[in-house]
């Protein structure tokens, strides 16, 4: 099963980059096809129809195709005031954005409809970024996704991670393997031939 993950962060030492990078490592154990992009290597401006109207950013079609391309989709979503992160949302109204002159992306829902999606989340606080899935879940059922039911966030992430990157503790790996073993096994009954 191809998959998407991603962060909604592009700080050096985002603990969700840490977290994309550790569920990269287990969904790849899993058995998915697994693509893991950083929005940083993405060039998305914020959003303004007027600049739209100039042309779509080369780089939002890009993404448009990479998240057409993948069945399933993990995002891990950075907490910020009781959010998600202004990157995350700029980076999905682009890539939701009709383009109106172009025959493949005239519709807007086109790179989301059907495409199952695991929310994970890390931070520092008690919570692990909690309420950031909790705003996130309904904006992606509004683009039709279908929104795994489990999702994990990471709590106290500054002592989650080992020097390599993985998820020290059991409990943490555990939670996250659910949500993406979730994600699979939907996405393989969705989009069964």
């Amino acid at each position: 099963m191809k998959t998407l993950i991603f962060a909604g962060s592009t700080r050096q030492q985002s603990y969700n980059r840490q977290l994309a990078r550790a569920a990269s490592q287990l969904a790849t154990q899993a058995g998915a096809d697994v693509t893991h992009i950083e929005l940083a290597d993405f060039n998305i401006p914020l959003y303004n129809a007027d600049l739209e109207a100039t042309g779509t950013p080369a780089d939002v079609l890009r993404l448009k195709q990479l998240m057409f391309d993948h069945p399933a989709w993990i995002i891990c979503a950075p907490e910020y005031n009781g959010s998600y992160t202004a990157l995350l949302k700029n980076t999905l109204d682009w890539a939701s954005s009709p383009v109106k002159t172009d025959p493949v992306w005239k519709d807007g829902s086109r790179a989301f409809s059907g495409k199952v999606v695991g929310l994970l989340s890390a931070s520092p606080g008690g919570l692990g970024g909690l309420r950031s899935l909790s705003h996130l879940a309904p904006l992606m059922m509004n683009l039709q996704c279908w929104v795994a039911p489990k999702q994990f966030a990471l709590g106290r992430a500054f002592e989650a991670f080992a020097e390599d990157g993985s998820l020290q503790h059991d409990n943490h790996r555990t939670g996250v393997q659910a949500v993406i073993d979730q994600v699979l096994w939907a996405a393989r009954r969705l989009h069964a031939e």
